[in-house]
């Protein structure tokens, strides 16, 4: 491998790294637990369960009502 490739696959592993641990997390916080697992794999499914609305009793749901209240 070139050092472009290796600084390439630096760059997406670390993308990815901080998608898993913000968008990814958001999404099982709204209560998309299978968008959360099958988005591992197709990791554009975290961003599709971040932006949908949480569900109702959901950590991320209970939580903006106690601040809103």
């Amino acid at each position: 491998m070139t050092a472009l490739e290796w600084i390439l696959w630096i760059v997406l592993g670390t993308f990815y790294l901080c998608c898993l641990f913000t968008v990814c997390m958001l999404t099982f916080q709204k209560g998309h637990t299978l968008l959360g697992i099958v988005g591992i794999f197709v990791p554009l499914l975290w961003l599709l369960g971040a932006i949908l609305p949480a569900r109702p009793g959901s950590t991320y749901e209970s939580r903006e009502r106690a601040r809103f209240a």
